[in-house]
């Protein structure tokens, strides 16, 4: 099924839309958001993506991310692949945002405005198996220290996003 993602510029203004394979396939700047839950004991829910995906198969991330279509609203956007990949909504809040330029394997590019989005979980978790392969539940001061000991665990801009993310996130809830 064809997806056609926002193009923006550097300040991310809508430009216009891309097909979102060719975006990545050609490295254009579009908009993304990553999406992290924390739950009551201030552990942070990880995925590990499916290995079918086009791009960063099988390695370890943050609860979830995506792009919004073309057309839809960025807080819509947020909840509704949260729902798709996770199973569950909640209550979330911008934190910060980034651009960042990737090459990864198979000639991809990640080239992304990336809007980082937290909120708070402790229900049931129900992930779907075309986008997930598992989850876990993680202290944040141990993710960040098996970012470095393996790196080649996680995608890049999750260890890109967790080097901005300070020890207090949580703080950031209230």
């Amino acid at each position: 099924m064809i997806e056609n993602i926002i193009v923006v510029d550097n300040f991310d203004k809508e430009i216009g839309f891309i097909e979102k394979m060719e975006a990545h396939r050609k490295g254009i700047l579009h908009r993304a958001f990553s999406i992290l839950v924390v739950n009551s004991n201030n552990q942070l829910l990880l995925q590990k993506r499916s290995v079918k995906k086009y791009h960063s198969p099988g390695l370890w991330s943050n609860t979830c991310c995506s792009h919004p279509k073309y057309g839809e609203d960025l807080q819509h956007a947020i909840h509704r692949r949260l729902q798709e990949e996770m199973g569950f909504i909640c209550e979330l809040k911008e934190l910060f945002s980034f651009v960042y330029k990737v090459e990864l394997e198979n000639n991809f590019f990640e080239n992304e405005y990336d809007h980082v989005f937290i909120g708070r979980y402790d229900g049931e978790i129900a992930v779907n198996q075309d986008e997930v392969d598992d989850f876990k539940w993680i202290e944040i001061n141990e993710v960040k220290t098996d970012i470095v000991d393996n790196p080649g665990l996680y995608t890049y801009w999750f260890k890109y996003l967790m080097n901005k993310v300070e020890n207090d996130i949580f703080s950031k809830l209230i």
